[in-house]
């Protein structure tokens, strides 16, 4: 059974920075692709950023420069580091995990990222 656990989300101040992690269990983690989304209030399910199986990462514009996506293959976790926050960064972070080959999608439970002075 796939399981996708996000951790790390809290509040902090404009300016500063958060990493959250995902933890994968269930599933051979080096074969998917990997990403981060989040939602805020009254908003759509937007990408952030992924990474691919071998590593290539994409950033949606509004992140780029800011945050950084990564992965480590030993510890089956994902990682995305957060600098200077802004408070529209405000939202729930939810991690996503897609099979290389199969298509198959999971996604965690999402962890709170809240950016106010």
């Amino acid at each position: 059974q796939v399981q996708l656990v996000e951790s790390g989300g809290g509040s902090v101040q404009p300016g500063g920075s958060l990493r959250v992690s995902c933890a994968a269990s269930g599933i051979i983690f080096s074969i998917y692709d990997m990403g981060w989304y989040r939602q805020a209030p009254g908003k759509q399910r937007e990408l952030v950023a992924v990474i691919s199986s071998d590593s290539r990462t994409h950033y949606t514009d509004s992140v780029k420069g800011r945050f950084t996506i990564s992965r480590d293959n030993t510890k089956n976790t994902v990682y995305l580091q957060m600098n200077s926050l802004k408070p529209e960064d405000t939202a729930v972070y939810y991690c996503n995990g897609r099979h290389t080959l199969e298509g198959v999608t999971s996604w965690g439970q999402g962890t709170q990222v809240t950016v106010s002075s």
